[in-house]
């Protein structure tokens, strides 16, 4: 089965080139590219995506708010997030709008693929220097997702190992060929881990993490 992917990018070259990426590789289908969201509804009914890959900045309407049109309107298709840009707020205002994963255009070919299986599969994938970022926002803001309350979680050494990986900005792949297991057991691994520390996301569970002092 193809993952069907919609781009939105004002840039012509690079839309032009991420539909040719896209198509060109096994397993994805680009069912529609459109240079700005400001008939996102529209255009969503139309390319029927399972991901969409977002530019945040455009002419009229942002990414960040397109990306808040389609989660309300099409809770079921993925969004990730790529830019030029790593400012620590729009990274935050883009994943509190529904975003499952934000990369940078500087991030190469073959990371943008994983990205966009990785968010297909429930993911949510998210560069080391973006995780930083978003770290490094919640510190300053002084944003407590939870008050610390446990030491362990009852976390197996397996699970420790596998956020420590995450923590790092590893995607699923990347973790499945660090600790030699294969992809399906780390997204196993990853919805032990999202329900002992009682998140819903990667962002979550690396504050959760710090928050507790585990690394």
């Amino acid at each position: 089965m193809e993952i069907k992917v919609a781009i939105f990018e004002d840039n012509k070259l690079i839309r032009e080139a991420l539909q040719t990426i896209i198509n060109g590789t096994q397993g994805f289908i680009c069912s529609g590219i459109f240079p700005n969201v400001n008939q996102v509804e529209a255009d969503i009914q139309f390319s029927k995506p399972d991901v969409v890959l977002m530019d945040i900045e455009m002419p009229g309407r942002t990414g960040i708010e397109a990306t808040k049109i389609i989660k309300d309107r099409f809770p079921e298709v993925k969004v990730l997030i790529q830019t030029v840009f790593n400012d620590s707020d729009k990274i935050f205002n883009a994943l509190c709008a529904g975003a499952s994963g934000y990369i940078l255009k500087t991030d190469s070919p073959l990371k943008q693929l994983q990205a966009l299986e990785e968010v297909y599969n429930g993911g949510a994938s998210m560069s080391s220097v973006i995780a930083h970022k978003v770290l490094q926002f919640f510190v300053r803001q002084n944003i407590m997702l939870v008050q610390p309350e446990e030491t362990d979680f009852n976390l197996s050494v397996r699970e420790k190992e596998i956020l420590s990986l995450m923590i790092e900005g590893n995607n699923y792949k990347s973790i499945a060929d660090k600790a030699f297991i294969s992809y399906e057991t780390v997204r196993t691994h990853v919805k032990h881990i999202y329900k002992k520390l009682h998140v819903a996301c990667r962002s979550e569970a690396i504050l959760k993490a710090r928050q507790q002092g585990f690394f």
